[in-house]
């Protein structure tokens, strides 16, 4: 190590910085505050509507999924207050007719979103947190019976009410989308509608973080399995323009490094950083094997997303009638879940938001120069479009290792480190004077 700094030395004043990096005290705090009974008495509320059905009613003042996001609202509306009149709080909506699929009468779509705007005037950048209102049993078109949806997805909708809760006092120069969307079940039809209109509106998505089905360990995990696990699902290839992007990720070797697995990494790394006793795992598909979720309309419209679910899925307590058939329960209900992992994972989305939400922009024009073949590589940028930055990480992995293993801090933006191209993968991050850091930048090619 000591020769590597004084080689590094040699070209520009940086350092090798250690793996465990300090810790925000205000993220720290914010971590703290995740509460497992609100998160629980949120999961009871929800199941509470008997059915969240798309299709359900949405007059019925008690029952149905109107009544679930009238008062998904109503708890937006009260930490809006303390937002200093930046949060907005509305219901977004539409008509939809019959698709011959499944949506089988008029029906009004609805996501619930309270949207907490960012202090810096210049700064467009927004992140997106959501988890699916709606919730159904084993025929997708039943909009009558009783489907509690606890953990799919009461969960998800907690851990985005509970986050909510928590930041909506902070002043972030970054805007947080809080959202529970409807129409999952029927084809991740909210997600849609919203996706659509970011993209209508050339909304600047920083990330999205799509939680479904994030609270059921305890009773699923195999006895001494170790810490709690959380799957994180990212693309690899991106959906979007993937024919004009194919030669150059080919060329360059960049296959598991497009924007959404650094996302992924990031938040593994800032994860495990601020909450204690959860190992977050990179899964390297868009989602489970031949299935699909709310934040892959925001992957097709060329967004940064991925989901967030429990290791352990079990199908017995998901999409399913309530019945006992010899000995066994089936059924979504509130007794199969594990409110203190729903808690940990909650924890992890507050953090990753945070430290978003704190960071600056990432570095502009991130380069690396080919012109010399040499043992060394060069890289160079430029500021951050917006944020105060103390410096940048340069960040070094070898090309089989999932996560980035070496940090390099400096000041400058050019500098040459002692590691070569052929070898090792390469990214930059800005870091804020709090010591908050941009997602990862993968150079393009300096000739």
């Amino acid at each position: 190590m000591i020769k590597r700094v004084l080689f590094l030395s040699l070209f520009a004043s940086v350092t090798v910085s250690a793996q465990i990096q300090k810790k925000d005290a205000e993220i720290e705090r914010y971590v703290q505050h995740v509460n497992k009974d609100s998160l629980q008495h949120h999961v009871e509320k929800l199941v509470s509507f008997g059915t969240r059905h798309t299709m359900s009613s949405t007059t019925d003042k008690n029952r149905g999924i109107g009544a679930a996001r009238t008062w998904v609202l109503s708890k937006f509306r009260n930490y809006a207050e303390k937002s200093g009149g930046r949060m907005e709080v509305y219901l977004q909506n539409q008509d939809l007719q019959p698709d011959g699929k499944r949506i089988s009468k008029v029906t009004n779509l609805g996501n619930a979103v309270a949207f907490l705007k960012g202090t810096d005037p210049n700064d467009k950048r927004v992140i997106i947190i959501s988890g699916h209102l709606d919730s159904r049993v084993s025929d997708v078109m039943d909009s009558e019976a009783y489907a509690p949806g606890a953990n799919d997805d009461g969960s998800g909708v907690a851990a985005v009410i509970e986050s909510a809760r928590i930041l909506s006092a902070s002043k972030f120069p970054v805007s947080i989308l809080f959202v529970a969307v409807s129409g999952e079940e029927q084809g991740l039809l909210g997600s849609k509608m919203l996706a659509d209109k970011a993209k209508a509106e050339n909304w600047e998505i920083l990330a999205v973080l799509n939680n479904d089905m994030i609270g059921n360990n305890r009773f699923d995990a195999p006895e001494n399995s170790g810490t709690p696990k959380l799957r994180v699902f990212s693309e690899g290839l991106p959906a979007y323009d993937t024919e004009k992007s194919a030669v150059s990720i080919r060329n360059f070797g960049l296959e598991n490094d497009g924007a959404a697995r650094q996302l992924a990494r990031y938040v593994k790394e800032t994860g495990e950083k601020y909450v204690k006793n959860i190992d977050i795992k990179l899964i390297y598909r868009n989602d489970r094997f031949l299935r699909g979720g709310d934040h892959t309309p925001f992957v097709n419209n060329g967004f940064t997303a991925v989901r967030l679910t429990d290791y352990y899925e079990n199908f017995d307590h998901q999409h399913q009638d309530l019945r006992t058939e010899n000995g066994k329960k089936y059924g979504d209900l509130m007794e199969f879940m594990d409110f203190e992992y729903l808690k940990s994972n909650s924890a992890v989305n507050v953090a990753v938001l945070a430290n978003l939400a704190k960071s600056p922009a990432t570095p502009e024009n991130v380069l690396m120069d080919v012109k010399e073949l040499s043992n060394s590589t060069k890289l160079s940028w430029e500021k951050p479009k917006t944020g105060n930055v103390k410096g940048y990480l340069i960040l070094v992995r070898e090309t089989d290792s999932s996560t980035w293993t070496e940090r390099i801090f400096t000041k400058d933006t050019t500098t040459i480190i002692p590691y070569s191209k052929d070898n090792f993968l390469f990214a930059v991050q800005s870091v804020s004077e709090s010591g908050n850091e941009s997602l990862a930048v993968i150079p393009k090619i300096s000739r």
